[in-house]
């Protein structure tokens, strides 16, 4: 079986992307109040960007087949709570995690909600 990796990133590669996908014309949507609440400038969705509201939370593992990379940029998110929505670890803003198909990842859960971009690709080779 697969696994994720999650890692911490330096603010200048944040910086980098925001810069990227705020540009991008399908990133223009604002939504100003989960913004406020999250305690950033703005915040933007994609067709591959999601928000969790405050004590979502899934109950079962993910899996498909294609790569994954998923970027935490405000809130909190927790990996592999159980069906009660209770454990797990959790993961502050600025964490990356990369996914390779049939890779089993979650569930997941936000405490206070959190905002995420999610980029999904299959490999070309």
């Amino acid at each position: 079986m697969r696994s994720s990796i999650m890692l911490k990133v330096p603010a200048g590669l944040i910086a980098a992307v925001l810069a990227v996908a705020s540009s991008a014309p399908a990133a223009q949507a604002q939504d100003a109040g989960f913004a406020a609440k999250m305690n950033v400038p703005f915040a933007f969705q994609t067709a591959s960007g999601q928000h969790f509201a405050p004590g979502v939370y899934t109950t079962k593992p993910f899996v498909h087949e294609y790569w994954e990379e998923v970027f935490l940029f405000a809130g909190d998110l927790t990996v592999g709570n159980d069906k009660e929505g209770k454990g797990g670890e959790a993961f502050k803003p600025n964490t990356y995690a990369c996914r390779p198909p049939g890779a089993f990842h979650g569930p997941f859960k936000s405490e206070n909600g959190c905002l995420l971009m999610e980029i999904h690709y299959f490999d070309p080779a």
